[in-house]
């Protein structure tokens, strides 16, 4: 595989940290340039994240000394020097669209964790093992943008990457029509700390900003089909989500409750384990060995014993069990920060240049 030279756009933010230490020992991908607020710019990397770098891992060493440039105002040096950009920048929509869509018109492939284009119809929103085949949309989005290289992809919200895996293949073959959805996620998709939240001690926070909305929507668009006019979203089921934010430092756990098409015959317990079992895992150098992992204790999947598993970048699923109002429920659980934003930022990243988008 060729070799790609990387760039991070904001880097010095939670997200950021974490490509920064993804692309430490990444055989394919080589971080050469950084870019962060006007605040950071000019300044080395270790300057600029003194006393926050919160990766459990030091930085790199060959990343201390590289100067963080402008994402705005440097955008054009940044275009110039990478084959690609990850986008974890820190800034309102409005602005993470227009920016991101500079840099792709500038001929730079964005690969983005923000939300701002999730609903841009020409941009596919992929998780890798469940529906690669969206990525054949960017060839109507570069008819749009004018351009040859250029493109956005983008990853789904980071809570959707702990159940969207279990529930993508059963709808594919037996048909979902609506699915309620608890999630309790780390105050580390908030950009935080435990040290830096003093709120979530000893607390549980029922709201957090815009993230029902998101789980009740993205999944559609994952489920959706790629049309001339860019994906079509799924018809035929829903999704209602309660989203509340809890005291761990990482990982997204997520109740699902589940009912099946009806006027068919629900799949027995044994068709559904069999299901997830049969979803492949990628040969790329970010895919975990198995993606799914059941467990059949009844008290796993654990935040802080599964979160890890195979480098935060599998899903771990269990507890199915039938319901007395929905078919069956069962509980799921990743990593919010490796498979739910950064980590699955990257295996997209692996995706596209095995497929020669970049």
């Amino acid at each position: 595989m060729r070799q790609y030279k990387v760039g991070v756009l904001g880097a010095t933010g939670m997200v950021g940290q974490r490509f920064v230490a993804l692309m430490e020992h990444h055989p394919w991908f080589t971080l050469t340039t950084l870019a962060a607020s006007p605040r950071s710019a000019g300044k080395s990397y270790a300057e600029a994240v003194e006393g926050r770098w919160a990766m459990e891992t030091p930085i790199p060493k060959s990343i201390e000394g590289l100067v963080v440039y402008d994402a705005v105002a440097d955008m054009e040096k940044i275009a110039a020097a990478v084959d690609f950009v990850f986008s974890a920048v820190d800034m309102n929509k409005e602005e993470i669209y227009a920016l991101e869509e500079a840099y792709a018109r500038l001929e730079c492939p964005v690969v983005s964790n923000n939300s701002a284009h999730r609903w841009t119809a020409d941009v596919p929103m992929v998780i890798p093992e469940l529906n690669a085949e969206h990525l054949a949309v960017i060839a109507s989005q570069r008819a749009r943008l004018g351009t040859e290289r250029g493109f956005i992809a983008v990853k789904s919200n980071c809570s959707l990457q702990s159940y969207m895996p279990a529930l993508y293949p059963l709808h594919k073959k037996y048909g979902l029509e609506h699915v309620t959805v608890c999630t309790y996620q780390a105050i580390s998709g908030a950009g935080k700390t435990l040290e830096s939240a003093p709120e979530i001690a000893d607390n549980v926070i029922p709201y957090i900003g815009g993230e029902e909305e998101k789980s009740e929507r993205e999944p559609l668009k994952i489920l959706g089909t790629v049309t001339e006019q860019g994906i079509e979203n799924a018809s035929g089921l829903t999704f209602t989500a309660q989203c509340v934010r809890v005291p761990v430092s990482d990982g997204h756990l997520a109740a699902v409750f589940m009912y099946f098409a009806s006027g068919k015959e629900a799949p027995s317990m044994e068709e559904i384990k069999a299901c997830w079992a049969a979803v492949p895992s990628l040969d790329l150098p970010s895919a975990p060995k198995g993606f799914i992992h059941y467990f059949e204790e009844e008290n796993r999947p654990q935040t802080r014993l599964d979160r890890g598993l195979e480098h935060g970048m599998a899903i771990s699923v269990g507890r199915l069990r039938e319901d007395v109002m929905y078919h069956y429920k069962f509980v799921c659980l990743s990593h919010n920060t490796l498979r739910g934003a950064a980590g699955g930022a990257v295996l997209m990243a692996d995706q596209l240049c095995s497929e020669g988008y970049i």
